[in-house]
């Protein structure tokens, strides 16, 4: 760069800098940013000593001074938009120094050592949080990754909430660049973004970046629908403005009136948003009355009440469309009172009314408590707000499982939920997920509630165990010192994450000694029955990968997963013989694999052959190659070679459930094989998919079209629906390899009514 910064060491005070040379022309610069970053400081900020922060932006300025961005942009232009978006949460001064610094341990030479000295244990220790969660790599395809990883993320958000708020304002940045990322990555992260950053961002209360997160994974996740529905949403955009601006007139003019003192605003509904409402009530964009709404914002809660009056007597309320969210808040501490009316000219509308505290929970959630403040934090309580993070950690100290705790968060952070909310005897509200029963209320309440329990009453009258709960119940939970606890038949209607993670830990729990005796006899039978020696496959090597692979810390747990039904005995045994196998493998000789196929050698070869197939085959030349019909491998995924007799080889892919499931005595018959560089674009390969989705009109023709789209011919096409109306699609078409198809899976997963899509595998 043409120069450094100037900076006097005494005062800590930047005096000049130049930024000529190293920010493109149609970048901003740092120093603007920088400048920005100070004016939305002091707006909320009184402190009239900023020295710190302005030491951290030389530091990092320094640190990075010799980094790009994909973009092309000085990687300084990054930390300094996470500390802009940190300062419009209007966080303390320790958040926007630990977002200034928060890549200079993972990205430089600086050492968490060098942030404590520079700035203290309190800076360090959010630097150093975002730092490992940075490090995290979410492998969709590999569940005891994510789940470990997740478990970091809420330690760390134990330790310091603000190491999340920081991580969130990160991956809101990238998200706003990720245009300059590969489309792979793009689709990569964003999946990442929607699945687990955002769903987060909405559990804590924080709508600022939810929404942001949300549109923006969904403009990479689903261009064709977020692109036509930009245009739809732009279309209709100055009708509606019209209409809400006469609305607001009319609305304030009345409020006025009244005397009541009061902020009249228009709210646009976002996208995800509204594609969400669209898919979930099967409903067309003009349907959708809350797309503009109208948003009173007054004082206190007795002008909340007041105002809904005064505008329920302008307009003809529509049965069964309010919601009073101020009396039972959502379960990330949201507060409002939602009415959908009439407009004299026939046109549904939305109107939101909330104090301004209401608000700012609304839009800042979590992150209110961290801004600065003269005062206290407001009504709502830290405690009250940490309530969801306490139960994640209650969750992980739980669940050795990996699978079961990825599947506990997975479903706790679903924003497709819808909740209830039933009273307890003394008044309390318990939230619950739409179709909850008493059993569900009952943990809601206390693990010891729903294990004593042996019946419930509804409304003062007895009901079933399986009554399905509706908002406004009041529920009463039955217990007896003689219960001997739950029932598995429970876990088939219970919906909430609590209530089942409950009963599988009481089972666990009361259980454990006899389904590790079980799970250990299962194998031991399993092992025999394939005609393998268990102790050559119980080797410490051995069983330490399997404990990785399916997410376990000791063998126990395992086999008591084993025991009680969460893990097949045959899954355990054929890891620990893929395992042993591999290690026998590193043993033979390349003179020991030719003599194996000594037989094949001279056969003639066929299509699939290393010349046409792209397979380079360990130690043999000239030898037959052909793909398996079970598995269809496809350049890019890991494979292996099978030694069949007078027939050459025949490739499979490592994960192919008849390789898995080999006998020991056929099992030394795998050879090692692998692709040719230059095969993935070539050639195409035969793919096989299945495609699970809810049955709809139209669901064949908008499948039809993805192929159509993506100019892949399709070769089988079988379907079948069962009485569940859920429909099986069974698909076989050519591809290039498999970057072009996970390409390819992504785009069907975005038709309405997919619910899941697995390759074949045997």
């Amino acid at each position: 760069m043409a120069s450094d910064i100037s900076f006097d060491k005494k005062t800590n005070k930047i005096l000049s800098m130049d930024h000529s040379v190293d920010t493109p022309a149609d970048f901003t610069s740092p120093e603007v940013l920088y400048a920005e970053l100070m004016d939305k400081i002091k707006k909320y900020h009184p402190a009239s000593d900023f020295s710190d922060i302005e030491k951290a932006y030389k530091i990092a300025y320094d640190a990075h001074k010799n980094q790009k961005r994909k973009s092309g942009e000085p990687y300084i232009i990054h930390p300094l938009c996470v500390a802009i978006i940190l300062a419009e949460l209007e966080l303390d001064k320790e958040s926007i120094i630990g977002g200034l610094l928060h890549d200079v341990v993972e990205d430089t030479v600086m050492t968490t050592e060098d942030v404590t000295r520079e700035f203290g244990e309190e800076v360090a220790i959010l630097v150093d949080g975002v730092t490992k969660l940075t490090q995290l790599n979410y492998e969709h395809d590999k569940i005891e990754i994510q789940a470990e990883n997740l478990r970091k993320m809420f330690l760390a958000m134990a330790k310091d909430i603000r190491v999340i708020l920081i991580k969130l304002a990160d991956r809101l940045h990238n998200m706003r660049t990720m245009q300059y990322q590969s489309p792979a990555k793009q689709i990569e992260k964003s999946r990442e973004t929607m699945e687990i950053y955002a769903p987060i961002a909405h559990r804590l209360g924080i709508s600022k970046i939810k929404i942001e997160l949300d549109d923006l994974s969904m403009k990479y996740l689903m261009p064709d629908v977020y692109n036509d529905l930009v245009e739809q949403v732009s279309k209709e955009r100055p009708g509606r403005e019209a209409f809400v601006e006469s609305i607001m007139k009319e609305v304030k003019m009345h409020i006025d009136n009244d005397d009541i003192d009061a902020t009249i605003t228009g709210r646009v509904k976002h996208y995800f948003s509204i594609y969400r409402k669209m898919v979930n009530q099967n409903k067309t964009l003009d349907q959708i009355y809350d797309i503009f709404a109208v948003r009173i914002i007054v004082n206190d809660v007795k002008d909340c009440y007041a105002a809904l009056g005064v505008i329920h007597e302008m307009y003809k309320p529509i049965p069964g469309r309010f919601k009073d969210y101020i009396a039972m808040p959502k379960v990330n501490m949201y507060q409002s009172l939602h009415t959908t009316l009439i407009a004299s000219n026939g046109q549904p509308f939305e109107v939101q009314i909330r104090t301004y505290e209401m608000h700012k929970i609304a839009e800042y959630g979590i992150a209110a408590h961290w801004k600065y403040k003269e005062g206290q934090t407001g009504s709502v309580s830290e405690e009250t707000k940490l309530t969801w993070l306490r139960q994640m950690l209650e969750w992980q100290t739980e669940m050795s499982d990996n699978k079961e705790f990825l599947s506990s968060i997975k479903n706790d952070l679903n924003l497709f939920s819808d909740n209830i909310y039933c009273f307890t005897p003394s008044g309390d509200v318990k939230t619950l997920p739409a179709g909850s029963c008493p059993v569900d209320f009952a943990y809601s309440i206390h693990s010891a509630v729903g294990n004593k329990m042996v019946g419930a009453r509804v409304n003062g009258k007895l009901v079933n165990i399986d009554y399905k709960l509706k908002s406004g119940d009041r529920v009463e939970v039955l217990t007896s010192q003689n219960a001997k606890g739950p029932s598995r038949d429970w876990l088939a209607l219970v919906k909430s994450t609590q209530a089942r993670n409950k009963i599988n830990q009481w089972f666990k729990k009361e259980l454990k000694d006899d389904n590790i005796i079980r799970g250990k006899e299962l194998v031991a039978a399993y092992a025999k029955a394939h005609n393998m020696v268990l102790s050559d496959l119980t080797k410490t090597e051995y069983v330490e990968k399997a404990l990785r692979k399916y997410g376990f810390r000791d063998w126990d747990s395992m086999m008591a997963s084993v025991g009680h039904g969460g893990l097949k005995e045959g899954q355990v045994v054929n890891k620990l013989a893929e395992e042993h196998e591999k290690k026998k493998k590193t043993e033979i000789t390349d003179s020991d694999v030719l003599s194996n196929v000594s037989k094949v050698s001279e056969t003639k070869t066929e299509k699939g052959s290393k010349k046409s197939s792209g397979i380079v085959v360990k130690g043999i030349h000239d030898v037959a190659v052909h793909f398996s019909k079970c598995c269809n491998p496809v350049p890019g995924d890991e494979i292996i070679g099978f030694v069949t007799r007078g027939r050459g080889i025949t490739i499979h892919r490592t994960d192919c459930f008849n390789v898995i499931n080999f006998p020991a005595t056929e099992r030394e018959r795998l050879i090692e094989a692998e692709w040719e560089d230059d095969t993935i674009g070539g050639d195409t390969y035969s793919a096989e998919i299945n495609v699970y989705a809810n049955n709809r009109n139209g669901l064949m023709v908008d499948i039809s079209k993805a192929f159509t789209e993506a100019n892949i011919a399709i070769r089988v096409m079988n379907c079948r629906v069962n009485k569940k109306d859920v429909a099986t699609i069974n698909l076989v078409f050519d591809i290039h390899g498999k970057e072009e198809l996970s390409r390819f899976v992504e785009k069907l997963r975005n038709i309405a009514g997919v619910s899941d899509i697995e390759r074949t595998s045997g």
